[in-house]
């Protein structure tokens, strides 16, 4: 079979044959009578086997050792494939988040484009500084991609560029809330509670709702961010659970806080003094707890509150009952300036 048949029938061109023919990769078996190359089917064969490995990957030198070394074996050489294809398509993948990052934020010419690129690469700088200040470069209005400040936002360890980087996704108005609500189902924890870090700095509607649905979410640290934020936008969904921040001491002044702002709300004090009363008749919660939710009542207005301190100044626990005393004293002071203390 003459060159030419072999091109057609194989779809390896007359020019890779001969180039195969020159590494000798591939040698016509034999020659016609005017000297053209004649090719066996021994030979069609084999240049099937060659475009078969080369479909791999397979370097050409790489496919002579597979087809003529019969100590070669497969494995090995697999192996170093599948770590280059994966290298591989890592770098085309992040080649191509860049390249949607840019065309995201719609360049009107090249230096808007090295503007961008410029952006990217201090976002992912070692220097936390650097990072700090691609953060902020929004303030100066410059175009930043919504899905490199997330990616950023969600994996900064830094407080500081963390910091910047909620400031600036709260610039950016909800445009990266999808995104961010992906982080709250992340499988690492610390994904998690950023997203809701970053949430919590939007103050928009979309963001309450995804706040509130944060309260049910398993991670018990995301349910505290999310019940923390929405508390200070005087969401009453969240009273339940601030009242247990209160009750397991961690971040409970800040609870109680909230707790005192929900309060400005005659229908949500009530419901707060019911939901501290509650959990503080719960034989099973300690000491040091009871306090806490005992002190939240301070700041929580209304003859219900009133009458729950008043009650709890009798409690058998002392140190329960001494602070309640202490707070009856305060709040008579504060909405009672003129009534005369009693003789003692």
């Amino acid at each position: 079979m003459l060159i030419g048949d072999v091109a057609r029938r194989s779809g390896v061109s007359a020019r890779m044959l001969r180039h195969y023919d020159s590494l000798g990769l591939v040698r016509p078996t034999g020659r016609s009578r005017a000297g053209y190359r004649e090719y066996s089917s021994e030979d069609v064969r084999r240049i099937f086997h060659i475009e078969s490995l080369r479909s791999l990957g397979l370097s050409l030198g790489e496919v002579r050792r597979a087809l003529d070394d019969p100590d070669f074996t497969p494995s090995e050489l697999v192996d170093n494939l599948i770590r280059q294809t994966r290298e591989r398509i890592a770098a085309e993948t992040e080649l191509l988040t860049r390249l949607r990052r840019i065309d995201a934020v719609e360049p009107a010419g090249w230096e808007d484009v090295l503007q961008v690129v410029a952006l990217l690469q201090a976002l992912g700088s070692k220097s936390a500084g650097k990072r700090q200040r691609a953060a902020l470069s929004s303030a100066e209005g410059v175009a930043v991609p919504v899905e490199a400040l997330v990616e950023a936002a969600l994996g900064e360890t830094d407080p500081n560029v963390a910091g910047a980087l909620r400031w600036a996704l709260a610039q950016s108005g909800d445009d990266g809330l999808a995104l961010l609500a992906e982080g709250l189902g992340s499988p690492a924890a610390e994904v998690r509670r950023r997203a809701v870090q970053s949430i919590a700095e939007i103050p928009n509607g979309e963001a309450t709702a995804l706040l509130q649905d944060a309260l049910a979410n398993p991670d018990i640290a995301v349910r505290r961010y999310a019940a923390l934020a929405l508390g200070a936008r005087g969401v009453a969904d969240a009273i339940p659970t601030l009242i247990d921040i209160v009750a397991e001491g961690t971040n409970d002044v800040d609870a109680a806080d909230a707790l005192s702002v929900l309060a400005s709300r005659p229908a949500s004090a009530d419901q707060i003094t019911a939901g501290l009363v509650d959990r503080l008749a719960h034989g099973s919660v300690e000491s040091p707890a009871r306090r806490r939710l005992t002190q939240a009542l301070a700041e929580i207005p209304g003859t219900a509150a009133s009458r729950a301190l008043a009650d709890l100044s009798h409690d058998e626990d002392r140190a329960v009952a001494l602070t309640a005393t202490y707070i009856l004293g305060i709040r008579d002071a504060r909405y009672c300036p003129s009534r005369p203390r009693s003789a003692t």
